[in-house]
């Protein structure tokens, strides 16, 4: 299952926080996008077939999109 759109929701939101003096949970945010980075790969990893690496280049562009600025 694709959980592109997850980390889409928690880009815009930091988006929205940032630009309007919202420091903290902009920053609370990137952490939470993170977690869910970890998360969703993990996951990858383990219903990956034995013997074949999961594929990471689902959520690893977002990475540019949730950083701190």
């Amino acid at each position: 299952m694709r959980s592109d759109w997850v980390l889409d929701v928690l880009a815009d939101l930091r988006s929205f926080a940032h630009a309007n003096g919202l420091p903290k949970l902009a920053e609370q945010l990137d952490d939470t996008a993170l977690i869910a980075m970890a998360e969703f790969a993990s996951r990858d990893e383990r219903s990956a077939p034995s013997g074949h690496a999961a594929d990471t280049n689902k959520t690893g562009g977002h990475l540019v999109l949730v950083g701190r600025s």
